[in-house]
């Protein structure tokens, strides 16, 4: 591997034996290849814990590799069960996952797996590998029958493709304490990712057990692999692992010795192709990226998981449209929008309008197989403390249904909770989307952005930006699609809000419902 390689050079011992101090040894820059290795200090930037061992002369061998400071060297530093390496295209994800295992795969007790979705892939993979670990760890074989590297001391890793998710099935009854998925999101479900981590496990508990993987965004797996890594928590900040259905924290379950304890961590770290001065020096490869279609460009080159292929809003963009929680002025006028549904979920937002009038989604209430009546009470509570200008609710929810008593809306205005029905006239969808639209752009007075939410609303900022388009109608969004809360949030900015309470009058908009109706609540 020449310097030019994504990721630079570096002399690694071959040998790696436990509990043995760990220092990097650095070439210097030489065309002759036998000039014998000189020590050098520790780098500092890597913890310990990950560091190569004591490096031995004897059994030393020629140039590995070196990470990149920043994220690629923070990537091989993580000591987190799962971690996701990824982003723009260019950061020299491939090396990195290639490099992970050198840590420890001439231990005899070591057994890792490294993955591509398809043969053509993996090829490229090994390729890459036949000419990085015979320069790590001397004497290392090939098993082309196998496709395994098995160390001189007896360590191993498999390297192979995984096309269809049954195909996890050939490693039924393997352990492994180390796997590795190259290029993520081109696995359709979760469901290989899942399966791979009831593989781990080891008898040798100086190897820990992880899984790592890298990946650009975009791809048939975007949407999952974005709520397992992107969503739960800003990237390089670790975080309990969650169930993506339910955002619950995993936990060990009732019976083991550490019941109800998190079961592992997770973190993100993003990479950029500016992460690699190797391949970002020339700026062809930036000019490459620069070219591709806007959803493709931001992909690849900005590394933005909120923009993919077939979005309705390709706008959303968190730098812009995210901000930290503050508090908001008492004489801001606020209102709430729901969108109900007890078989699936159920989406509450709240908003407030600033003098500029701008729209504030600052609290948010997801959640699933909630009656009316419990619901009325969970949003009565959550806004003990606010000044609540008015409700608007689906209008589908005054509607009774034979002898059945009060409506839902009924049912939630006898609690004291008032609503008024939300626009559903025909092309009222359409509308409603349009003005997202606007929303979402930035004004050309106050130079802010027309809609902000606070980033304490975790489920809307997820689930806005990866809202599809419907193919059959790509003037609306797909209604198949997750969008409790983007109807709720659509719901609300139809009601045409403003800053002043004596700008609006309830009597005067016409909603279908006269305001001495007592289910309307005004």
């Amino acid at each position: 591997m020449s310097k030019e390689s994504e990721s630079g050079l570096l002399r690694l011992n071959a040998s790696m034996p436990n509990g043995s101090k760990k220092r990097y040894v650095k070439s210097k820059s030489s065309k002759k290849k036998d000039l014998a290795p000189t020590p050098t200090k520790e780098i500092e930037s890597i913890p310990a814990q990950v560091k190569p061992p004591e490096y031995d002369v004897e059994y030393a061998q020629s140039v590995v590799f070196k990470p990149n400071p920043g994220p690629q060297t923070q990537y091989l530093a993580s000591s987190e069960r799962e971690v996701l390496y990824g982003g723009a295209a260019g950061g020299g994800k491939s090396y990195a996952t290639l490099a992970d295992p050198l840590r420890n795969l001439n231990n005899k007790d070591f057994s890792g797996l490294l993955v591509r979705h398809t043969t053509e892939e993996l090829r490229e993979l090994i390729q890459k590998s036949q000419e990085l670990y015979p320069k790590a760890i001397p004497n290392i074989k090939w098993s082309e029958r196998k496709s395994q590297w098995i160390t001189p001391k007896g360590g191993t890793l498999w390297m192979s493709y995984l096309d269809r998710e049954t195909d996890v099935m050939r490693y039924q009854g393997q352990a492994f304490n180390y796997v590795a998925f190259d290029e993520l999101t081109q696995w359709n479900t979760p469901f290989a990712w899942n399966y791979m981590r009831s593989r781990l496990r080891t008898a040798n508990k100086d190897l820990g057990l992880y899984m790592r993987a890298t990946t650009n965004p975009g791809g048939p797996g975007h949407s999952w692999v974005k709520k397992m890594f992107i969503d739960p928590a800003k990237p390089n900040t670790p975080f309990w692992a969650t169930d993506i259905e339910t955002s619950e924290v995993l936990k060990f379950p009732t019976g083991h010795s550490r019941s109800g304890e998190p079961l592992f961590k997770r973190r993100f770290i993003p990479a950029s192709l500016f992460d690699n001065p190797y391949l970002a020096e020339s700026g062809d490869y930036e000019a490459m990226l620069l070219s591709l279609p806007e959803h493709q460009r931001k992909q690849l080159l900005e590394g933005n998981w909120d923009v993919n292929e077939g979005a309705a809003f390709p706008e959303f963009n968190r730098q812009i449209h995210v901000v930290d929680p503050y508090d908001i002025p008492k004489s801001w006028a606020r209102f709430r929008a729901c969108d109900y549904g007890y078989g699936s979920y159920t989406g509450v937002v709240w908003l407030a309008v600033s003098p500029s009038e701008q729209l504030i989604v600052y609290r948010e209430l997801y959640c699933s197989r909630v009656t009316a009546i419990d619901l009325a009470d969970m949003i009565l509570d959550a806004e003990r403390d606010d000044n609540i200008r008015y409700g608007v609710l689906d209008s589908s929810l005054w509607h009774k249904r034979g002898d059945t008593g009060p409506s839902l809306a009924e049912q939630m205005n006898q609690k004291g909770l008032r609503w008024r029905p939300s626009d559903r006239s025909k092309g009222s969808r359409v509308a409603g989307k349009n003005e997202l639209h606007h929303r979402l752009q930035v004004d050309e007075f106050t130079e802010e952005p027309r809609l902000v939410f606070f980033s304490s609303c975790n489920n809307m900022i997820a689930q806005l930006p990866g809202i599809p388009l419907d193919k059959r109608n790509p003037e609306d969004v797909d209604t198949n699609a997750e969008d409790h809360l983007y109807d709720a949030l659509r719901y609300g900015i139809m009601t045409r809000p403003r800053s002043s309470l004596w700008d609006y009058n309830p009597v005067s908009h016409r909603t279908g419902f006269q305001a001495a109706d007592s289910t309307f609540g005004y």
